[in-house]
């Protein structure tokens, strides 16, 4: 699969997950790779900065048995995305699956040609 695509994807895994509860990098990898994600602690950990530093998420140092943990949370930005993205999802969600099931490009109209024909 291309990578490319579900980086979106895993970017709205975090977010939403931040917007539950507090995370941290090994807890969200794991439940990253629950959901079929594989990503390695050296891409996970930039990303997490990155989407703090734009903004979307902040974090805290905290003592966890002995040893400090960068825990993430939240921000009212990354809120005001996640809660933008789900109208996105729910949409794209209807169109893959409604009607036909199965998407055989051979037969399917891709949305140009559809419009084109109208």
């Amino acid at each position: 699969m291309e990578n490319e695509f579900f980086s979106a994807f895993i970017r709205l895994h975090i977010l939403y997950h931040a917007s539950e509860e507090p995370i941290f990098g090994l807890g969200i990898l794991r439940e990253l790779r629950r959901h079929g994600y594989e990503l390695s602690p050296g891409t996970l950990y930039p990303l997490l900065h990155r989407m703090e530093g734009k903004g979307f998420l902040e974090s805290t140092k905290e003592l966890v048995n002995g040893r400090f943990r960068r825990v993430y949370r939240i921000t009212e930005a990354g809120r005001e995305t996640l809660l933008e993205a789900r109208g996105k999802v729910r949409e794209l969600f209807g169109e893959l699956f409604s009607g036909d099931e199965s998407i055989r490009p051979e037969t399917r109209e891709t949305h140009t040609d559809a419009r084109s024909n109208r």
